[in-house]
């Protein structure tokens, strides 16, 4: 019994938490960040796993990779050996920061990049609960005023003088999206997905379209991005999206589909006063994050 387990290799923490942010974050760039390795790092430690168990654990393209039969019975495995380590670390060292957070997230980030980003923030902060509630930015805005939320990440207008109260850790580019090969944005009046009045989004729009002449109408209002993508999948409307939203069936458009520029928007944080620790402790995982 001793010779076999002597002889069984051994999977590294480190490995299995690269093959974690791997799947996580879809490709092996964002992996590295999160790892704090370099992409080349990534890929070796990749081979070194594939090395190990005489399989391929991912499928390679262009733009991303996908995790192989082999790799999802590995990554299943892998999660509850990093859960079991936390664990046992957990009962002899006391954490230096615990307790509560009351994030706030606005529906983009909520669909795209945050569940991926707490379960790494768990990782590094095993100690630190942190309960999200998911609304607009305006709602967001006034949670936290009132002490209902610790902080929130919110949407801003970068150049706007009334949002300088807020901490702006991210800009990003605003586009058209609209169906691959679909006609809705040669329609007029432009029929165009927004929500509502204060929306960053919308007046970015609005006043692009107005300021170059072109009609339009509101066709299709909701406040999730998943309901707008859904209508621009439809070829029912073209939407204002951040760029990284662009996915699949759904391309950002431009001069040549008669579309104007947008402004960019910027994510930023609002906090209460007097933030607790692990509320600093998240801001500075989420500023680090956007970096």
């Amino acid at each position: 019994m001793a010779e076999s387990l002597a002889q069984t290799p051994l999977l590294e923490l480190d490995l299995l938490k690269t093959l974690v942010a791997i799947s996580d974050y879809g490709n092996f760039s964002a992996a590295a960040e999160a790892v704090h390795r370099t992409p080349s790092a990534v890929s070796m430690q990749v081979k070194r796993i594939e090395d190990l168990i005489g399989r391929p654990v991912f499928q390679r393209n262009a733009r991303s990779v996908s995790v192989t039969a082999e790799g999802e019975v590995l990554l299943e495995h892998g999660r509850r050996v990093l859960s079991l380590n936390s664990e046992i670390v957990k009962q002899f060292i006391e954490p230096e920061i615990s307790g509560g957070v009351r994030l706030g997230v606005p529906d983009n980030l909520a669909e795209r990049s945050m569940p991926a980003m707490l379960r790494q923030f768990g990782q590094t902060h095993c100690c630190v609960t942190v309960d999200v509630v998911v609304d607009d930015t305006e709602q967001l805005k006034k949670r936290v005023n009132s002490g209902e939320l610790d902080m929130a990440l919110v949407t801003c207008d970068p150049g706007k003088k009334e949002e300088r109260d807020l901490e702006i850790i991210h800009r990003e580019k605003l586009v058209w999206a609209g169906k691959k090969n679909g006609i809705a944005c040669e329609r007029d009046p432009l029929p165009i997905s927004v929500w509502e009045e204060g929306c960053h989004w919308r007046q970015s729009a609005t006043e692009s379209l107005k300021s170059h002449g072109r009609n339009f109408r509101i066709a299709f209002m909701c406040a999730h991005i998943s309901g707008q993508k859904a209508a621009v999948l439809a070829d029912l409307v073209v939407a204002p999206i951040p760029q990284s939203g662009c996915t699949g069936e759904i391309i950002e458009l431009g001069h040549e589909h008669g579309l104007p520029p947008i402004h960019d928007y910027g994510l930023a944080i609002a906090m209460g006063k007097k933030p607790s620790a692990p509320v600093l402790a998240a801001a500075d995982y989420f500023r680090s994050a956007y970096a």
